[in-house]
């Protein structure tokens, strides 16, 4: 196995209105990808990989200066989404601080940066932009949509907003919507921001300065859902930063302590306050089952593709109970899908880590997946005047690494 190598980000320019569930309408907006491999002669291979919340476009390969993309251990030749077989897809969503219209780009009605005056996106957003991305690069049907945790939240999107477009539906460590508990780590986290004196009502741009200290807490208090409390004892456990107790209510005495710090430090050095604001509010927002009373049974009717729904043991953020939720509606429906649960150490993290059942497991249903390549008629294409107007160019885009 080896890396997809050095990769051009490619960002594209859409002239016509993407219209948002808020109500609001964003226009004159870039979305930011990468590809990796080639799409064949059917169009049939196209692979979509949903981005989490702090990654990006940048899935797979290196490029200057930046580290290898966020599920490269996933992606590349002979991996389990192997390129070799696979046209796989990897795209900045809208509200991003990593190249994609967010907050940090210039407001085409005043000129100056977004800021605060971002609109709200919501997952249904995001996949609806993807969709006129992929309308613009000629794919009208997707081999599959993967992705894990906000990613597996719009794979399960694109399974209910274009059901036609879409064979296969790979959701990992998600949920069919946020436990109150989850929604309350997430209103820590914002709050945090909002008030940071530097945050300056969300237009701290102007002002010069960045909200880091709102970031970094928001940061540790995410990392902590991420990871299992076995996980946790396993590698700090109650170890002493200098060996031996300092008795301060500041210092920094535990190793966990040390952990966290870095971790919120690094994190404030490249993430956008506005974007995390953004973000995790579509996390809030994501319900498909609100629209049919609370029936998720119901919310699930529309889809027609084969699903693979993974969860691990550990990860008490989107614990396993959730995924079944989902597995139960599908099979209401008689829908074709697999279920595996995983037992990991690792938490909600595990999705990202090297674990060599789930990567067999996925190993396995894309060689199933592939195998449709050579008996399936091409997909048709999309009709004339369905292609938005965009622009493809190349571009560099800033990007920060996963954790």
């Amino acid at each position: 196995m080896s890396s997809v190598g050095h990769v051009i980000p490619q960002s594209m320019h859409f002239a016509q209105p993407l219209p948002l569930r808020c109500g609001a309408r964003l226009r004159d907006y870039t979305l930011v990808y990468e590809t990796y491999g080639t799409l064949n002669a059917k169009r049939s291979n196209a692979v979509l990989v949903c981005h989490a919340l702090n990654a990006s476009h940048h899935v797979a390969g290196t490029y200057a200066g930046r580290e290898p993309g966020w599920w490269d251990n996933l992606v590349g030749p002979g991996k389990p989404l192997d390129t070799n077989r696979f046209f796989v897809i990897g795209v900045n969503n809208p509200g991003s601080c990593f190249g994609s219209t967010g907050p940090m780009q210039n407001n085409p009605d005043t000129g100056t940066p977004y800021g605060a005056d971002f609109p709200v996106v919501t997952v249904e957003d995001w996949v609806d932009a993807q969709a006129r991305l992929l309308d613009a690069l000629g794919i009208a049907q997707l081999a599959a949509a993967i992705g894990g945790s906000l990613g597996g939240m719009q794979a399960l999107s694109w399974s209910l907003r274009y059901p036609a477009r879409l064979r296969h539906c790979i959701a990992v460590a998600t949920a069919p919507n946020l436990s109150a508990q989850n929604i309350a780590f997430n209103e820590v986290a914002r709050r945090a921001i909002v008030t940071d004196p530097e945050f300056h009502g969300g237009h701290f741009y102007a002002h010069g300065t960045l909200p880091r200290r709102g970031l970094r807490v928001a940061r540790m208090i995410g990392h902590i859902t991420y990871l299992s409390d076995d996980a946790m004892e396993a590698k700090f456990g109650r170890e002493l930063t200098n060996g031996v107790l300092g008795y301060s209510t500041r210092a920094v005495e535990f190793e966990i302590e040390s952990y966290l710090r870095h971790q919120g430090d690094k994190f404030s050095e490249y993430f956008d306050a506005n974007t995390y604001l953004l973000i995790t509010r579509a996390l809030d927002y994501f319900d498909p089952a609100r629209e049919f009373g609370g029936d998720l049974t119901a919310a699930f009717a529309a889809a027609v593709c084969r699903f693979q729904i993974i969860s691990f043991t550990t990860d008490w953020r989107f614990a396993p109970a959730r995924s079944r939720e989902i597995v139960k509606a599908l099979v209401d429906h008689k829908r074709d899908v697999s279920y595996a649960e995983i037992a990991a150490p690792h938490g909600h993290d595990a999705f990202l880590l090297d674990d060599a059942r789930y990567h067999g497991l996925l190993r396995a249903y894309f060689d199933n997946v592939a195998k449709e390549f050579a008996t399936s008629p091409a997909p048709g294409r999309p009709k004339a005047g369905s292609i938005p107007s965009g622009d493809r160019s190349s571009d560099s885009a800033s990007e920060g690494s996963i954790a």
